[in-house]
């Protein structure tokens, strides 16, 4: 089983992880919903298309956009379609 910690906190673990450049993908329903907060970033990527994120608050310490996800991600990265991975001090293991 993946998990992906912050501050010894657990925000996800599944066995259905999907790898993209580095980076675990986790399904989206695997990820804790009350230590994520709404954020106004997003990025592009040429080939998977505009990334959202979230900011994980924990212990009432903040990790800003430290999740991301591509709400409608183009065809060439369609497996990542309802996942979310991880950075910014998160470790998945």
């Amino acid at each position: 089983m993946a998990t992906a910690s912050w501050n010894g906190t657990v925000i996800a673990e599944s066995d259905d992880i999907v790898t993209v450049e580095g980076n675990a993908y986790f399904p989206r329903e695997a990820l804790r919903e009350d230590v994520l907060r709404p954020s106004a970033t997003t990025t592009v990527c040429p080939w998977k298309g505009t990334a959202s994120y979230y900011t994980v608050e924990v212990d009432g310490q903040s990790n800003p956009d430290a999740v991301w996800y591509y709400p409608e991600p183009k065809d060439a990265a369609e497996e990542i379609t309802g996942r979310v991975a991880f950075w910014r001090g998160v470790t998945v293991t």
